[in-house]
């Protein structure tokens, strides 16, 4: 550079010397400024280089600094890691300052006397340590391992068994949640090792600094700060390395099993289902022939039920057996728990008990017609379902209806555990859809009592044929089941002398559901036919009254006795 201005310096000169006229030619001169200029050139291309040196070092160092002054910004803002760290930094700065300051307190009060500036200062350390006690309370948290919340992973709850097809959704949700606490524990292992990263780089950095600018102390101070930080991360991020692959290979294991288990509990699932889909169809079958075949049989409820409670057992059993592993041990538990249960539901145990007898021993089907007692009133009518626990009988208009409760058509539920401790009749029990019924009539005792009978005989023999011929059929067929001895179905006259006449009593064989019709029919023909007979006279109860005339009247003076006939009054 000296050169350069000496060159300069000449080049001025000359200039000047021109100006003035001290030049001895013109050639001479020329050559002069020319040799400077040369000399300046030369001078000039020399120092170019080196400028540019200078200046792209600039460049590197501005473009460190920028890098570092990012680095630096990422480690300070929405860093947890440099947030604990820094509050680290501060608990342990604030330890050394009390330690210090409670030195120097320590050092004062050992003194005997104190001047009044030490006096002073003694006062204000003990001020400053309750300042710095409250500060570290504040701070406790970061006083031993600040990281350990951080570094600890979440704990893994027990994994749902896979039993059944509704646990296969727990398992999918607890699956879900375990990729969540894998993830998120991923992601705090990622952002230790991003700072940490970072901080190397920093360090990387401030070295290259240092190298360009020796003499600059602020990079020292910084350098060891960030040695310290490298110090407390590398254990954290050492110890986080190996808790990470623990972590997830214990998630993915348990991840694994569950999804065997799903898929094995699918498989057994897809079994099952294919198994009761067989069942199902079964069923399905067995209700549309019966429904096609057998719609008008009596029998058809009785057969849809079976089918319905044979398909609810089997589907019951097929759950049982498939997704309960040890059966006798439920079975144990239940009965020892049925004894207690049996107690305390006594009613509802024989309810149930009186179905199986009921279902199993056949004495009574739906559609039966059936007469029970309970508190002394009779309740006839046909049974319209037998469930588990009772009977449903709808009350029909009978003869019953019709002399004593004058009521009918009433849906009355029957306990199935009646057919124990009460008489139940069954008026059409195995088929045998007809009963005896009887009329009673009273003729004078001065009447034709043959042709009576006879009347009654005729018209009971001409309605009751049909049901008396269908009776005989049936008896027969029961003989093979019961033993029957008295097998005559023809109606019957019979004849009793009764106070007021001779009562006929007729009995007949008329259907079971409808003998009040019967009934009707043949009370009108035969009072009919009675009408028309001049002989046959029909008798009521009469009662006779005689007044004595000779009785005289109360408060008669007269004397006079009056004699009344005699009068019969029905």
């Amino acid at each position: 550079m000296k050169r350069i201005f000496t060159t300069l310096v000449l080049l001025v000169s000359t200039l000047c010397i021109l100006e003035a006229g001290e030049s001895n030619s013109t050639n001479s001169t020329a050559d002069i400024i020319q040799n400077n200029l040369s000399e300046i050139a030369k001078q000039v291309s020399n120092v170019i280089p080196l400028k540019n040196q200078f200046s792209e070092a600039d460049k590197a160092i501005e473009m460190l600094l920028a890098r570092k002054a990012k680095l630096d910004d990422e480690l300070k803002n929405n860093n947890v890691w440099a947030k604990i760290y820094s509050n680290y930094h501060t608990y342990l700065y604030l330890q050394k300052q009390k330690e210090m300051i409670s030195a120097n307190i320590t050092v004062l009060e050992k003194k005997k006397r104190l001047s009044d500036e030490q006096q002073k200062e003694l006062e204000a350390n003990r001020e400053n340590i309750a300042t710095i006690d409250g500060k570290l309370e504040l701070l406790s948290e970061y006083k031993k391992d600040p990281f350990s919340e951080l570094v600890k992973p979440t704990t893994i709850e027990e994994a749902p068994a896979v039993e059944n097809p509704l646990s296969i959704i727990a398992a999918l949700s607890y699956q879900k949640i375990l990729t969540g606490h894998q993830d998120e524990y991923n992601e705090r292992y990622q952002s230790l090792k991003e700072v940490v990263s970072k901080v190397q780089e920093e360090n990387r950095i401030l070295n290259e600094l240092l190298k360009k600018d020796v003499n600059n102390s602020s990079y020292i101070s910084e350098l060891e700060e960030i040695d310290r930080k490298l110090k407390t991360y590398a254990p954290i991020l050492e110890i986080f390395e190996t808790t990470q692959n623990v972590y997830s290979k214990k998630i993915d294991e348990i991840k694994l099993k569950l999804k065997q288990d799903i898929k094995k509990e699918i498989e057994k699932s897809a079994t099952i289902g294919g198994i009761l889909l067989f069942f199902l169809l079964l069923f399905l079958l067995g209700k549309y022939l019966a429904r096609r075949y057998m719609a008008e049989n009596d029998r058809f409820y009785t057969i849809n039920k079976i089918l319905n409670i044979t398909f609810i057992t089997f589907f019951v059993l097929t759950l049982l057996f498939g997704y309960i592993e040890n059966v006798s041990y439920i079975v144990t538990v239940l009965g020892f728990a049925s004894a207690g249960i049996a107690i305390a539901m006594k009613d509802w145990f024989m309810s149930v008990l009186g179905w199986f007898v009921i279902v199993i021993g056949g004495s009574i089907h739906v559609g039966d017609r059936v007469k029970f007692t309970r508190g002394g009133i009779e309740y006839i009518g046909d049974i319209v379902d037998i469930s588990m626990l009772r009977m449903t009988i709808h009350e029909d208009v009978t003869l019953t209806t019709y002399m004593h409760n004058r009521r009918g058509g009433r849906m009355i539920f029957v306990p199935n555990n009646y057919i124990f401790t009460d008489m139940i009749a069954n008026y059409s029990h195995a088929g045998l859809k007809t009963v005896w019924d009887g009329i009673d009539f009273v003729v004078t005792f001065d009447s034709d009592i043959q042709k009576a009978t006879a009347i009654a005989k005729e018209v009971t023999k001409k309605y009751s044929k049909g049901y008396t011929d269908i009776t005989r059929k049936q008896l027969n067929k029961l003989r093979s089941s019961y033993s029957i001895r008295n097998t005559n179905v023809e109606p019957r006259i019979l004849a009793f002398i009764e106070p007021y006449g001779v009562k006929i009593s007729a009995w007949y064989l008329t259907n079971s559901y409808a003998t009040l019709t019967l009934r009707s029919t043949i009370s009108m023909e035969i009072l009919e036919k009675i009408q028309l007979e001049e002989n046959v006279k029909m008798a009521f109860p009469t009662q006779s009254i005689y007044h004595d005339r000779d009785v005289p009247k109360p408060g008669s003076n007269s004397g006079e006795n009056i004699t009344l006939g005699a009068k019969e009054v029905s």
